[in-house]
């Protein structure tokens, strides 16, 4: 498989890291979880006693390594809260802009997951999915996920953590959380793991043969 570009976008805990990663071990392609750009971004302004909503301070947090990308740190929700805050800022998103279309433009195309790949970074994606399912189902996903990391946080304060993420993602004046106009959509609130990748396959395939 080569010269192809997938575009995954979608909300928290929709399932959409997950599809990203599938399309690529199927089709053969490096794949980019774009998100982990901007929780470096957040981990940066962390570790440096910045304020995430102070525009030029995490602007100054852009120029992490990439090996920063590695630490599991990254993925915790401390990380993830703030990583919401910092990528409203239009100067975070212009710093990580070129990192993204650079990926997204190499030589045999790429899986990018995000929540502007499809409007913004590719908008010429051969095959664009954005992924979707209630809050409620992606709060029990991410409450699963803590527990199962032995952390401890209660679904209802999960939830109101997913709906702010939710609200400020989709609200944002800089390239808000939106599906792309030619995006599949692809709820995944009552499939499992396996049917939700299968039908993601299905849609990249039907958007190739059209």
């Amino acid at each position: 498989m080569s010269g192809m570009i997938i575009a995954v976008d979608g909300p928290a805990a929709s399932g959409k890291g997950t599809i990203a990663r599938a399309l690529a071990r199927h089709y053969g392609l490096p794949h980019l979880d774009t998100g982990l750009l901007y929780r470096a971004v957040a981990a940066t302004v962390l570790r440096d006693g910045l304020d995430p909503a102070v525009e030029a301070d995490a602007a100054a947090a852009c120029a992490f390594n990439d090996g920063l990308l590695a630490d599991p740190w990254l993925r915790t929700d401390d990380v993830g809260k703030i990583a919401s805050v910092v990528s409203a800022h239009p100067q975070v998103r212009a710093a990580l802009l070129e990192r993204q279309k650079r990926f997204a433009g190499q030589p045999g195309g790429a899986v990018l997951d995000g929540r502007d790949i499809g409007t913004v970074i590719a908008p010429d994606a051969d095959a664009k999915l954005f992924v979707q399912a209630t809050p409620e189902v992606r709060a029990e996903r991410r409450h699963l996920e803590l527990q199962k990391a032995g952390l401890t946080a209660s679904l209802e304060k999960v939830l109101a953590d997913i709906r702010a993420r939710d609200e400020r993602d989709s609200q944002r004046a800089d390239a808000p959380m939106v599906a792309a106009a030619d995006a599949a959509l692809l709820d995944t609130s009552v499939l499992s793991i396996e049917a939700a990748v299968q039908k993601a396959i299905e849609l990249v395939e039907a958007r190739r043969n059209a």
